[in-house]
């Protein structure tokens, strides 16, 4: 609907169309010709390789598919397509396999162009009859890989079958010889039609239109239509569509009449109609189970009332004088009208002067009750019948049946009568024949239509009939002059505007839209239509949240559409089932509030508050949440003007917004399901009253409030975990609104009683046993004022610090909303290097914050849900930032050395870790505090190399998610000695981690780096010694042990530390095995044994003693309890060997190999040790000695 549409057979009138569809076509033309005339060329070769095969036949179909949409581009070209393929088909050197790809690619040409244009280039002369049929008789119907064969050929011997001579001429003489019978070619091509219309496949769709050429044939229709006939309708009476094969059965006799029907004559099938009507009533087809079944029952019937009724056009219609868009726009533009065409009424009664048959009247009742069927395609199919049908009826008998029609349209009906009603309208319209006096009956209920939407359940049914709807309005704005709408034009434009803005689904937004683009274009009288069209176009509708809060306000600031918006939205979407729907609207409104104020606050406000109480429960969420946003929306416009909101507001809308609370508290409606609803609520409209100033100073009011928002913020475990991260939103900035409003008797100056009772109240929610009321406590600290936290910084720091340290699994979350916390106290408190430690951040206190937020930073827990502590490291990130910033803008004095230090290295260590969200956000911290220059953060270690690496102009393009992006600048900090320690232990956890793309791309960063200080023995050695570090730190902690040794292997296997295996026992490598030997030292972990083993034997690369420590651990592990670890050590061990050829006695090499690979080290360990012992003395290794108790042999 929304793309250009030209009417057919109508001149374009003057070239602005054509050029607007010229403008629109994606494509210009069919280009790839030589590319498929080589495709088909290459068949004969192809076809006999299974890959190339496949390639070629996917390469035809990508091509062909591109033209789907534009399929006439094909045109010029079907004929010698078909000639090339129909060469190789009829080819005696073409094999089977290829005459069946042959037809392939015509069945792929003819899906996209249309087999009804395709077939009639088929060659159709006297000598083609014979081969194709016998080709035909020649198929197997059951092979499932060649229905397409079977499928063009049908097609291929329906237009044969056009030809204009006897059949009988074909037969030759059948009797000349007695002792051969052969069956004449017309029962030949009628038996296989009747086969055909029994497969499962695609076939007998061909077949149906085979039938519908061959049996209307002249002669064919003489001797056996009565037959055929006959035969399909004791096929329908037998045939249940219980079964599948019962349903293939009457699919298949179904469609054969429907075609029938439609192609043949009236007078030779007017006297079979009311047979095949009767037989359709006795098997109730209209009831079958099957979609497809009832949609052909009633395409079937269709055409069976165009044969009762005689082929003649309406007099009586709408005719609508011109219905080019150019020539209305150019006649709109000189001022001049088409009249639309009124019939002579005289010509008129003399047409319709003869009798209608009474079957008729049992068609038209069987099509309306197609039009409340469950299925779409089903009531599609009976709108049109209603169209065709109703075109042929006198006036009179067709206002009956469009006042049938109107009757769908009751709210006792379902969707789907509204919808077939809406679809049977559109088609009356198109049609011209729903008259213009009968307007005022139709255009209240498409208004209605539009709005249509019944709740059912958890969500709602209706976006197919406000769909619909939409195309009425656009198949009306086609049909009727404007002088005929020009009535109804204000209702149809607003309908339409409120639909495209504010419809849930984005269908029908982008319908709406389009029709109403279509009336502008179509009528020129809707109200401002093109300034609405550019703004509401198809994609700009595509966005809900753009089309509730930027759209809707631009069109409302046109006065007809604002009243009817504010209406519909109060009306129809403030109580709407889905709470997003309500919240958007609720916005809208506080938007829309400036275009009518006095409307708002005289008519929507009284409106709301009645609701706001009412027994509906989304009703009372949304009406509550409106008059918050209004009276908000309101308090802005009167303080523009300096007056206060009660001047805008009545005082009885004021007492009633008040009295909300004390109400909802006293029905107990903040408990259970509905409180999830009612608490939100409640809280936005305690923020927008703050916020509003209403004067409610010393009010019981506030003291409900202060309630509902403690009370929200204890029994947050109670609340679903859905609804409950919003409620906890919502209580906090309402406490914030609260306090500023309505806790502060001065300027500046909190009230001391309820400054004390909060901050006590809120520090020993941070010690209870539930960590949600933990958060919301934390949370509730964080919205403090300024003057509130004056006096209690202290006590509040040190509570939210106490709650930060406390690192048990079940606290995680509220560990991270403290930390957020922190920093929006200190930033709230502000900062003196000369003030207070109880009112301000200073000297005294920063240290302690910042020791507090980088502890946060090593949260490493993990629970079921996996790295929950990352939750703590990124608000831990975020609240550093924010206080630093802070710190710097005011008295960057107060930042130590050591604090900056330590605050820069834990972000590089967070930007060299595994999970790409949150090395996004360190990175991205790390970079804002080095380039951040209104003052620069002081002391931050290496900030010219740091500026080298992260340049000011380049780091806005650099993509921190993109491992392949973050690793080559984050591994650069190697060399800086400050940073060394953290990044190589962040590089630790993404080299050895899991995640393939991660482990490429930091992996290949970290050997880069190695490679360039392989020549510098001093960088090496202090890298060494930073490796070293790292794992002495974190021995036995899993999190980082195991990926590093994965990653010391790694390092081994590229021969990092070449530069030292020429020393004889090199300290790095005495200290690497020692700290791995403790590593794994009783462990279990079969994972970092593993590891372990592959590292062990890339330290076999080393000289001296240590060489013989290192086989004495493998060794050891021959003969480990495990049978996994003493396999995979064997293994590893010979591919050691084969590595390192230097490590052993050539004499004893063969023997050693033969052992390691021979033996089954997964026998039980008495066994295996035997041979372990063996090795020992070969490799000239003390043999372990056996210690009573001990895990490990």
């Amino acid at each position: 609907m929304a793309q250009t549409d030209m009417d057919s057979g109508e001149d374009g009138g003057g070239g602005g169309e054509p050029e607007v569809i010229a403008k629109a076509s994606v494509l210009g033309g069919f280009t790839e010709g030589t590319e498929i005339r080589a495709l088909i060329s290459s068949l004969p070769v192809v076809h006999e390789n299974i890959v190339t095969l496949e390639s070629a036949i996917e390469r035809f179909l990508v091509i062909m598919d591109r033209y789907q949409e534009q399929p006439h581009l094909l045109d010029p070209h079907l004929e010698w397509m078909l000639n090339l393929l129909l060469e190789l088909i009829r080819s005696e050197q073409s094999p089977p396999l290829l005459v069946h790809l042959g037809f392939k690619f015509l069945y792929i040409i003819s899906k996209v162009r249309g087999y009804k244009i395709f077939m009639q280039l088929f060659p159709h002369e006297v000598a083609d009859v014979q081969p194709v049929l016998d080709l035909l008789c020649r198929q197997d119907p059951r092979d499932p890989e060649t229905w397409e064969t079977r499928y063009m050929l049908l097609l291929w011997l329906s237009m044969t079958c056009l030809i204009p001579f006897d059949l009988s001429r074909l037969d030759g003489h059948l009797s000349s010889d007695p002792s051969q019978t052969r069956e004449p070619i017309m029962d030949r091509i009628l038996a296989v039609a009747k086969s055909y219309l029994m497969v499962t496949d695609k076939s007998r769709d061909a077949a149906s239109v085979l039938v519908s050429k061959f049996v209307t044939r002249p002669d064919v229709k003489l001797k056996r239509l009565g037959d055929f006939l006959d035969w399909s309708l004791t096929t329908i009476s037998q045939a249940s569509d219980q079964t599948m094969g019962g349903t293939v059965i009457l699919d298949g006799a179904l469609q054969s009449l429907a075609q029938l029907f439609k192609h043949g004559k009236r007078d030779d099938f007017l006297q079979y109609a009311p047979v095949v009507l009767q037989c359709l009533d006795q098997c109730h087809v209209a009831e079958s189970s099957q979609a497809m079944l009832r949609k052909l029952g009633v395409k079937l019937i269709q055409r069976l009332g165009l044969t009762f009724l005689k082929p003649r056009l309406a007099k009586w219609r709408y005719q609508r004088g011109s219905r080019s868009l150019a020539a209305n726009l150019s006649l709109s533009q000189s001022g001049s009208t088409v009249e639309a065409v009124s019939p002579d009424m005289e010509t008129q009664s003399q047409e319709e002067d003869y009798d209608i048959p009474e079957e008729v009247e049992n068609v038209i009742e069987r099509l309306l009750g197609g039009l409340k069927d469950k299925e779409t395609i089903v009531r599609w199919s009976a709108a049109k019948g209603i169209g065709r049908v109703t075109g042929r009826l006198p006036k009179e008998l067709a206002d009956e049946v469009v006042g049938s029609v109107l009757e769908c349209f009751s709210f006792q009906e379902t969707d789907n009568a509204w919808h077939g009603g809406c679809l049977a309208l559109a088609e009356l319209g198109r049609r011209g024949l729903l008259v213009p006096s009968r307007l005022p009956d139709v255009v209240p209920l498409i208004l209605k239509a539009l709005v249509y939407d019944e709740k059912r359940g958890a969500c709602s049914v209706g976006s197919n009939v406000r769909d619909a709807a939409c195309y009425v309005c656009w198949a009306f704005a086609r049909a009727y002059e404007p002088t005929e709408l020009k009535p109804f034009v204000t209702l149809i434009a607003c309908a339409l505007v409120i639909t495209a803005v504010f419809d849930r689904n984005i269908n029908c937004r982008r319908a709406a839209s389009a029709a109403f683009q279509e009336n502008v274009g179509r009528q020129g009288t809707f109200p401002y239509g093109i300034d609405i069209v550019v703004a509401a176009d198809y994609f700009a509708v595509g966005n809900l949240s753009n089309c509730y809060l930027s759209i809707s306000v631009y069109i409302a600031s046109f006065p007809e559409y604002t009243r009817p918006m504010i209406d519909h939205l109060v009306a129809m979407k403030i109580n709407h089932w889905d709470g997003v729907i309500r919240q958007l609207a609720t916005k809208a409104l506080h938007n829309l509030t400036p275009q009518a104020p006095d409307y708002m606050a005289t008519t929507v406000m009284p409106q709301l508050l009645p609701i706001a109480l009412g027994i509906d429960l989304h009703s009372r969420h949304g009406a509550i949440l409106a008059s918050a946003e209004i009276s908000h929306a309101l308090y802005k416009l009167a303080n523009q003007n300096n007056r206060p909101v009660t001047e805008l507001i009545s005082s009885d809308c004021v007492d009633g917004l008040k009295s909300i609370h004390q109400r909802l508290f006293d029905r107990k409606q903040y408990r259970g399901f509905g409180g999830e609803l009612m608490r939100p609520a409640v809280c936005s409209l305690i923020e927008n009253m703050s916020l509003s100033k209403m004067p409610f100073n010393d009010d019981p009011v506030i003291t409900g409030w202060q309630w509902l928002i403690d009370d929200t913020l204890k029994s947050l475990h109670l609340i679903s975990p859905g609804p409950r991260d919003g409620i906890k939103v919502a209580a906090v900035s309402a406490l914030a609104a609260l306090c500023e409003q309505y806790y502060q008797p001065q300027p500046g100056m909190a009230d001391p009683q309820m400054q004390e009772v909060l901050v006590s109240q809120y520090i020993a929610g941070l010690k209870s046993t539930e960590v949600l009321t933990r958060c919301g406590s934390a949370l509730a600290l964080g919205s403090l004022p300024r003057f509130m936290i004056h006096g209690k910084l202290h006590q509040i720091l040190s509570g939210l610090q106490q709650s930060c340290s406390q690192r048990e699994v079940c606290f995680t979350e509220a560990r991270r909303d403290a930390a957020k916390a922190m920093a929006q106290v200190c930033v709230a408190a502000g900062v003196s290097a000369l003030g207070g430690s109880d009112s301000v951040v200073c000297e005294g206190n920063v240290s302690a914050v910042y020791r507090a937020l980088l502890d946060c930073m090593t949260d490493y827990t993990l629970d079921s849900r996996g790295d929950v502590g990352a939750w703590v490291r990124e608000a831990a990130m975020t609240s550093l930032m924010e206080v630093t910033l802070c710190v710097v803008g005011t008295a960057p004095q107060l930042l130590s050395p050591d604090l900056v230090n330590g605050m820069m290295c834990s972000l590089a260590q967070q930007s060299a870790e595994k999970i790409d969200r949150y090395r996004a956000h360190a990175g991205s911290v790390f970079v804002r505090l080095l380039h951040s220059n209104n003052p620069a953060v002081p002391h931050i270690p290496h900030r010219e190399e740091l500026l080298a690496i992260f340049p000011t102009e380049g780091t806005e393009s650099l993509n921190w998610n993109a491992p392949s992006q973050a690793f080559p600048h984050i591994t650069q900090l190697l060399r800086l000695p400050q940073y060394q320690y953290h990044t190589l232990l962040g590089l630790t956890v993404s080299v050895g981690g899991l995640t393939e793309s991660t482990v490429r791309f930091s992996s290949q960063s970290l050997f880069d780096h190695l490679m360039l200080i392989q020549q510098d023995r001093a960088a090496l050695g202090q890298f060494s010694d930073t490796l070293l570090r790292v794992f002495r730190d974190n021995l036995r902690n899993d999190r980082v042990s195991i990926p590093f040794l994965k990653m010391l292997d790694q390092m081994l296997a590229r021969a990092c530390f070449d530069t030292f295996t020429t020393d004889q026992d090199h300290q790095f490598c005495v200290d690497l095995l020692a700290l791995c030997k403790e590593e794994i030292k009783k462990s279990k972990d079969t994972q970092k044994l593993r590891s372990a083993i592959a590292v062990f034997c890339g330290l076999i690369q080393f000289q001296g003693e240590v060489r013989k420590k290192v086989l004495f651990q493998l060794l050891l592990l021959l003969c480990h309890p495990f049978p996994v670890i003493r396999k995979t050590t064997a293994s590893q061990v010979y591919e050691m060997l084969l590595t390192y050829d230097d490590v052993i006695d050539p004499d004893v090499m063969d023997d050693v190999m033969t052992s390691l690979s021979d033996t089954n080290w997964e026998e039980d360990v008495a066994t295996v040790r035997t041979h372990r012992n063996q090795l020992c003395d070969w490799l000239g290794v003390q043999k372990p000695q056996l210690i009573a108790k001990g895990p490990v042999q």
